[in-house]
């Protein structure tokens, strides 16, 4: 070998290459898990967001609670809001997935004039484990409630407000 060569030996690359993959494998654990915790706490606050809405819907347009996720999304461009599009929630939100979580809305009927009185909807995770770890769930009473094992309900714990 010559001493006037410039370059890295073989064996150096080999150290740099084994130290970049000694770092990923610790930081993308790492980051996997923040960006659950931040599906997570997108998905409480899509929950609040989703319980004012329909609070401003049924006084807004006085028919009780809306008859699906839809009818709180943005009407067409340049169409004014109304009860089948009021305008209170995103676009992304009125399909019913967003941010690793998917939103199941079911309206309660509980008087005969055929006026929605109540409400519940339920995020789960859109792939468990990867996308998010706890259900939750809320109804008119506006109280977000979590279950890690599975689709959350009535009676599991209130996430801490």
């Amino acid at each position: 070998m010559r001493p006037d060569h410039r370059g890295f030996s073989l064996i150096e690359l080999l150290i740099v290459v084994a130290i970049i993959l000694i770092i990923a494998a610790i930081a993308i654990p790492n980051f996997m898990r923040s960006r659950m915790a931040a599906n997570q706490a997108s998905a409480i606050q899509s929950m609040r967001v989703i319980s004012t809405a329909q609070v401003t819907y049924a006084s807004t347009y006085g028919g009780g609670y809306s008859a699906a996720l839809s009818e709180l999304g943005p009407p067409p461009a340049g169409v004014p809001p109304s009860s089948s599009a009021a305008g209170l929630i995103d676009e992304t939100m009125a399909t019913g997935v967003k941010s690793g979580y998917s939103f199941l809305y079911s309206p309660t009927l509980q008087d005969t004039t055929g006026r929605y009185n109540g409400y519940n909807v339920q995020a789960n995770p859109t792939t468990p484990g990867q996308s998010g770890t706890t259900y939750y769930f809320t109804d008119q009473s506006h109280v977000i409630r979590a279950n890690p094992t599975g689709p959350a309900g009535a009676s599991d714990t209130p996430v801490a407000q």
